[in-house]
């Protein structure tokens, strides 16, 4: 659904289409929570197209809203899900001026009383990565990259547009290194740990960041080798997380990991078909200039009727 979405025309209206008619006035309770899993995948998973169709006041207030409605009466899992929905994208978006809808619906619900479930934000996937500081890393840490490295300051990280700002020159790489048999942390152990996993989720915040801003095809080749160097370095990490989560003993932490490798997972398959809509549209492209070129040159038989016509007049002139 998301591949539809992402590299047609049409997808993202289509794909809202689609979730109205299950959502709209459906008793089906189990229908409408799958229905409501579809569109947070989507738009986890989904370009800016898809977003302003879905944070504009219309959807949230006449489709979200209109489904918790005292009319309406769904179970609490359903309203829920719904204000969830609402909350964690009100957060996501509210940096983008033509992505606020959302922001103002949330906010007068809230003025309304409105009470919206406990939520950690920042343990949600990435949606459209708010403007957040990196954490600083010690570059004694880095098992691979003994140098010191530029590094990112602690604050608010300017937006991608279009460029790399020049705090993230590189991806940041962290040790996690794993020792043989079963792993008993201590807490100077583990607060290391969280440290480099902090790593991992910034450099999974700067690839969310660029798949959602660079244009397949239309990127600048810089990005996109920066875009590859990001991919090869979080799928690094992630086989040295794989390999902590079946050793770790504490609880928390193998939480927290098969958190982190979720994320991962996720970007990935973003990242993968960002590549092959990248590839498709250069093998159009490709394709579409060869056409042109061919309808340059006359075609053979064109040729040879002209040759044709010219002996006739030379031979047999008209009278």
């Amino acid at each position: 659904i998301c591949d539809i979405i992402n590299e047609t025309e049409e997808g993202p209206k289509d794909a809202i289409r689609a979730v109205k008619k299950r959502l709209n006035g459906n008793r089906n309770y189990r229908e409408v929570m799958l229905a409501l899993t579809v569109l947070e995948t989507c738009v986890k998973n989904c370009g800016h197209r898809f977003h302003v169709l879905v944070a504009n006041r219309d959807f949230i207030d006449g489709v979200l809203v209109k489904i918790i409605s005292p009319k309406s009466n769904p179970p609490t899992i359903v309203q829920d899900k719904v204000l969830a929905l609402i909350q964690a994208w009100a957060d996501a978006f509210r940096s983008s001026p033509d992505l606020t809808g959302v922001v103002h619906i949330y906010e007068e619900l809230k003025r309304k009383g409105i009470e919206f479930p406990m939520a950690d934000l920042d343990a949600l996937s990435p949606i459209h990565t708010p403007q957040r500081g990196v954490p600083e890393v010690d570059p004694a840490t880095h098992m691979h990259n003994p140098q010191p490295q530029p590094q990112p300051r602690v604050g608010t990280a300017p937006p991608f547009t279009g460029t790399l700002p020049p705090t993230y020159t590189a991806p940041q790489i962290p040790s996690l290194q794993v020792s043989a048999g079963p792993i008993t942390a201590n807490s100077e152990q583990i607060a290391r740990l969280r440290s480099e996993l902090d790593i991992v989720r910034g450099n999974t915040k700067v690839m969310s960041e660029m798949l959602t801003e660079m244009v397949p095809g239309q990127e600048d080749p810089s990005d996109h080798e920066l875009l590859q160097e990001l991919n090869r370095t979080c799928r690094a990490m992630q086989q040295r997380i794989v390999e902590l989560i079946s050793r770790v003993s504490n609880e928390e932490v193998t939480e927290e990991l098969l958190h982190v490798n979720d994320d991962l997972n996720n970007i990935f398959l973003r990242y993968e078909r960002y590549e092959r809509y990248r590839s498709g549209r250069a093998a159009q492209g490709a394709n579409n200039g060869l056409r042109q070129a061919s309808m340059k040159v006359p075609h053979l038989n064109v040729i040879l009727y002209l040759v044709f016509f010219i002996f006739l007049i030379i031979y047999f002139p008209l009278n």
